[in-house]
This record gives C-alpha cells, structure tokens and sequence, in this order.
C-alpha cells in the first residue's frame, strides 16, 4: 500500500517515527510530509499569506522512507503532499502518532485530525492515531495497531472512504481489554486566561487550563438508539477506540424539526 503519514507533533516527534517505520517494516510504501515543529491544537488552519516552505530531510526514518518537514499546519502538510510532492495518490492517508488523547470533542481542535480529515476530502480513506496518555513515550502498541488496521482493511475496504479516528491505552498489550468501534463522547474543559505582560509593558494573555468534565452526550443531544459506547467510554474501560468520522457536520438529529419550523418559500 501507498500510504502518506503527517502529524501535528512535528518531524522530530517520536510517535511519527515510530508509526512510519513500522509500517515501512510492514511492506507499505511510506511518505512522510509533517510540520518542522510543533502545530498541535491548530484545527483545519490552512496556511493563506505565507509561503509554505518543505524541505526533504534524511536519517531520522529508516532507509525507503522519504520524508518532508513542512513550514505549515498540519492541513497544509497534507494538502502539499497530495498536491505537489507525490506523483500518485496514496491509498491511504494517517496521521499521528499523537502524543495525547484525541477523544470526543478534542477533535475539533486536533490538528492529528485534521491532517487525516484532510485525506478524507480528497476521497481517500484515512486513520488518525493518538496514544491516550502525554508521559508515555512506548508508541509500539499503537504503531502495531496501525500495521493491523492496514492489513485488515486491505483484506476488506471500507464500502466507502472513512476517516478512523483512533485512540490506544497507554498500558501493556496484554491489558488492552480489545477493539470497540465508538462514538464520539464530550469533553468540557475550564479554560483560563493568565494575564501578563512583556518586556515593553504591553499586555498578553496565556491561555491554560484543564479537563474539567466527561459529559455523556445524551445530558446535553436528544438520545439515541445507538447501542455503542462512546470513545472517552471504552478508552477507561482500556479498549482501543476506532470511531468513524466525517466531515458532515449536519445535525442530522434535529434537521427535520428545523424544517419544519424555519423552512418556507416566498409566493
């Protein structure tokens, strides 16, 4: 398999390393397109004043592996590959290692999401990988995991491009409890701003914060008839999550009700 690897932890994140080089070891034709530094949290930003610079960079993958740090987001990596360093789609498009939690609502913010979201608006099915846990520096569950999705869907293809967002325990193999296809849990989060000010006087602010709560979505969507846990669920209960994603954002629930009430034509 062809496959194209971004991130949003940056070229010399260790899960990148790690996800490309087991899958060149699998047999797959791997290209490595991901940003020069950091760009974790910067969602589906595109890069649109700049100029975005890549450079093709060696030793840091195993021989075969090619491999690009790019001067843009995590967006941007992809998009360039696709569009101007590679001279065939892949089949598959993945993005992570990440190195954290990429759970429930944190998708809206994940640039490891939207990097492989990004493959999914070209039409090619694509995987987004987190390690659940920021101290754990052991990638090999995870990376193992990837070889074993590719190899499964190569056996049998998804009926129509999928973007698998998954995330994996940051715990020994043997107490991984399994596999469990998810849905989307909800994570609320106590921001807060820290107020200071730089060498010239002028004021800045430092967004911090922390997790403040798991919220089960029925609380604050209508319920559903979907039997499935959701992600930040099963992740506790030390499962591997894979939840289906896509990039229609349409609330299917309350559509029709909105229609009815909001819909009209002019005579």
């Amino acid at each position: 398999m062809r496959l194209l690897i971004g991130n949003d932890d940056g070229i010399f994140a260790q899960g990148i390393q790690a996800l490309a080089n087991a899958l060149h070891r699998a047999g797959h034709g791997v290209t490595v397109v991901c940003p020069d530094r950091e760009r974790s949290a910067t969602g589906h930003g595109l890069t649109l004043h700049d100029p975005i610079r890549a450079e093709e960079v060696t030793g840091m993958f195993d021989p075969g592996v090619r491999a690009w740090a790019c001067s843009g987001t995590p967006s941007d990596c992809i998009k360039l590959g696709l569009g101007a360093l590679l001279d065939e789609p892949p089949d598959w498009v993945l993005s992570g290692i990440n190195h954290g939690p990429n759970l429930g609502t944190d998708i809206l913010y994940s640039g490891t999401v939207s990097a492989a979201m990004e493959g999914l608006l070209e039409g090619i099915p694509s995987i987004a990988l987190s390690l659940a846990d920021f101290a754990s520096r052991d990638f090999s569950v995870a990376a193992r995991t990837a070889c074993e999705l590719i190899e499964e869907m190569t056996q049998n293809p998804p009926d129509r491009p999928t973007l698998f967002n998954v995330n994996i325990p940051a715990i020994a193999a043997e107490a991984i409890a399994g596999r469990q296809v998810t849905r989307l849990g909800y994570r609320r989060y106590f921001d807060e701003f820290e107020k200071r000010l730089d060498p010239r006087g002028r004021t800045y602010y430092w967004l911090g914060g922390e997790l403040l709560t798991e919220v089960n979505p029925e609380e604050i969507y209508p319920p559903t008839d979907q039997p499935l846990p959701t992600d930040v669920q099963a992740i506790r209960d030390r499962y591997i999550t894979l939840t289906p994603l896509h990039f229609n954002l349409t609330d299917l629930v309350a559509l029709d009700g909105w229609h009815q009430r909001l819909s009209r034509s002019n005579p």
